[in-house]
């Protein structure tokens, strides 16, 4: 039965529940949002969904709840804040309205539940707490950071925050969604220029995109710079290592290190090679030849060198 209100809490709020509200009003789009702690609307019915509030989770009666004891716990033993738990029950629906490919719907169901809903689920419970100096900008404590004043008493603040919040919070979500199933689209292009590429070490791509995971899948990895156009010039990267950090399966030469132009041309030898990063892991070159003589060269000093 299509509700009629989508309940959840009043007074402050937290990135779970903007993050639910988010998802089930795009799907629900004629239902009323309504935010309260009263009984009355805080009850199991059938004309509507109540979620971080209510003290239960039973998804045949629609409420999603994770602060009472016994809260719900992933497979794993890891805890549901409310937007693991809306995003369980009607996360597919959610990205289903956005008309990805059903055959991609599951993927990117479990692309977008361990790489954005998890992190939200765990710092709402208190299972993970960011530090250091980056601490504050987790989406959790950034979408914090727009509830009114603790001594801002005016009339509605709080209802006013949180619909500001949640036009961001919306877009967070369909950011996440939308990337991953880009990044399943991108998938099959990728995996046909390796099948074209061969044994080349240099991997041409009809246009910027993601390209790692696809390269782990087919196993190639004899694979050290990837070559693409980019609006009106083209570019050479290189392939991270892991997910995590920035080594290289092999960096661009020392030599051409922050030059551009000239400089540039005249350490690479490529007529038309125009920038390359201090971090040595990208550089650009006005034409597809040029962009591949650069991707040729780096290569060459690469395998020498692993060979040394």
């Amino acid at each position: 039965m299509t509700p009629d209100h989508l309940v959840t809490h009043s007074g402050g709020f937290h990135a779970d529940e903007l993050l639910s509200s988010a998802v089930l009003t795009r799907i629900f789009p004629e239902a009323k949002l309504v935010r309260s702690r009263s009984p009355e609307w805080i009850t199991p019915a059938p004309d509507r969904i109540i979620y971080d509030v209510g003290g239960a989770y039973d998804a045949e009666a629609r409420i999603f709840d994770h602060h009472q004891r016994g809260a719900p716990q992933r497979e794993d033993g890891q805890p549901y804040s409310s937007f693991g738990l809306v995003w369980k029950h009607f996360g597919r629906d959610y990205i289903a309205s956005f008309n990805v490919p059903a055959e991609h719907v599951d993927a990117v169901h479990a692309s977008v539940d361990q790489g954005f809903v998890l992190p939200i689920d765990l710092i709402d419970n208190g299972a993970e707490s960011p530090t250091g100096p980056l601490a504050g900008l987790s989406l959790s404590s950034l979408l914090e950071t727009l509830k009114p004043d603790f001594d801002d008493r005016t009339p509605g603040a709080d209802e006013r925050a949180f619909e500001a919040a949640l036009a961001i919070a919306r877009s967070f979500v369909e950011a996440s969604v939308a990337r991953s199933a880009a990044k399943l689209r991108a998938e099959a292009v990728v995996a046909n220029a390796i099948a074209e590429a061969g044994d080349s070490n240099v991997l041409e791509l009809p246009m910027g995109m993601p390209f790692r995971s696809a390269v782990l899948k087919a196993g190639a990895d004899h694979l050290l710079f990837v070559v693409h156009p980019r609006d009106k010039d083209w570019i050479v990267t290189g392939i991270r290592r892991a997910d995590e950090g920035f080594e290289l399966r092999a960096d661009l030469p020392a030599a051409w290190a922050g030059l551009t132009n000239e400089d540039l041309e005249a350490a690479s030898g490529v007529t038309g090679a125009t920038f390359c990063h201090n971090g040595r892991f990208i550089a650009a070159a006005r034409t597809r030849d040029a962009a591949l003589a650069l991707a040729e060269i780096a290569v060459a000093e690469a395998l020498a060198y692993q060979a040394a």
